[in-house]
């Protein structure tokens, strides 16, 4: 019987970083969810220098640098210290859970530039993707991460959300406390796992408000607790009455009216692309969909390692680290995901999860792959924690249980 993956309750950081299976795990939080260019070469230099040059991108829009050892992590500091990338002490580290929208185009470039029909244009040519309601994102940013240190003790993946466009994007990213625009405009807070929000009258005040209600009704057991396990129990803050903007669907790569939205297979970058990339001068916004925002570039970039086709199979399936890069890991995950992506009709998503923390993607999948030590369990809409529909499948076996017409064999 396999052990059950050990479950520590906080998320690696910069000045706590995380052991794996190669090396420490190092997560930078780009301040208000932006870098500039010097500080994504700065990144890419301190990750080939101090580490194995591997980055990932998290589900938080943060960036992990691997293979660092005890010896690498205090030159690797001070080395992102001097961009302003390194926060003064862990307990502020640890509060900056915060993802901000990539999007943040005035109305006047609203559109889509590109005449690529390989790239079509976000839903109604590209105006919800953009709009005066965003201009004020970064105050909304600062606004916020300032009221971070007020807020009561949480537990270490508690997080937020600043999503104000005229429709929201963030919703299925990891969050407790989102901050949205109902139909008409105003700006709510809504507890994660509840449909409505309450109207806001001071971001900061309300935000502490909503963490200290949730602290006192119960959220927090053990130092560990989540909104949306406590909205499920039928406790909801008083005032949730307002109902977000429709969302819009996960976006994919192309271009937009805040500039070129490129994705990485697995959420992978090596530090040389991610240099090349910061040499091209733009800023980058990373997202929680494991994609890159180069802010106000008009063209897609044609650097090796980039994904910029939204029909590529890689985008349909998400794999963790797995075995040997994560101790916890029961079996190998990529090179299996990247064989089975053609297998996939369009429209379905597959997960491979080494184990059944399922790390790289908390929300339930068409079809979700667990690795362990007898073969791979398959779980059918459901997330890697869920009770498999079949067990101990053998890699051979797993094509024909993915329904996918005339695809090739492994």
């Amino acid at each position: 019987m396999t052990a059950a993956p050990k479950i520590k309750g906080w998320c690696p950081g910069a000045l706590r970083p995380m052991q794996s299976g190669d090396g420490l795990i190092v997560r930078i939080r780009p301040p208000g969810g932006t870098l500039t260019p010097a500080q994504a070469a700065a990144i890419a230099q301190a990750a080939a220098r101090h580490g194995n040059g591997i980055i990932d991108l998290s589900a938080r829009a943060n960036l992990q640098l691997r293979g660092v050892t005890e010896a690498s992590h205090g030159p690797l500091i001070e080395d992102l210290r001097t961009h302003g990338l390194i926060d003064p002490d862990i307990e502020t580290e640890s509060l900056r859970n915060l993802i901000v929208t990539p999007f943040r185009s005035p109305p006047s470039i609203a559109g889509n530039p590109t005449s690529d029909t390989r790239h079509p244009p976000p839903p109604n040519g590209g105006e919800g993707w953009g709009g005066g309601l965003l201009a004020n994102i970064d105050s909304l940013a600062a606004t916020l991460t300032a009221a971070l240190a007020r807020m009561p003790p949480l537990s270490g993946k508690f997080g937020f959300t600043i999503d104000t466009g005229p429709h929201p994007v963030l919703t299925d990213a990891s969050a407790d406390i989102r901050v949205e625009r109902s139909a008409d405009g105003r700006l709510i807070l809504r507890p994660d796992g509840h449909p409505f929000g309450k109207p806001v009258t001071d971001l900061a005040e309300d935000a502490i408000a909503m963490a200290e209600w949730f602290v006192a009704s119960g959220g927090i057991t053990n130092g560990r607790g989540r909104m949306a396990a406590l909205i499920a129990k039928g406790v909801v803050p008083e005032g949730c009455d307002t109902a977000p903007a429709a969302p819009l669907p996960q976006p994919t790569p192309g271009l937009y009216p805040d500039g070129a939205m490129v994705a990485l297979a697995f959420g992978q970058i090596q530090a040389q692309t991610l240099a090349a990339l910061a040499a091209l001068g733009h800023d980058l916004r990373p997202t929680p969909w494991r994609m890159l925002l180069l802010a106000g570039a008009t063209r897609l970039p044609d650097i090796p390692g980039l994904i910029t086709d939204p029909a590529e199979p890689l985008l349909r399936v998400t794999a963790c680290t797995g075995a040997p890069g994560c101790p916890q890991a029961q079996g190998e995950t990529r090179a299996l995901a990247r064989a089975l992506a053609t297998h996939l009709s369009e429209g379905r998503h597959l997960h491979v999860s080494g184990c059944a923390k399922g790390c790289a993607r908390p929300a339930a999948s068409d079809l979700t792959l667990v690795a362990m030590r007898d073969g791979y369990d398959l779980i059918r809409n459901g997330t890697a924690s869920d009770t498999p529909d079949l067990v101990g499948l053998a890699v051979q076996a797993i094509p024909d249980h993915l329904k996918a017409p005339h695809a090739p064999s492994l």
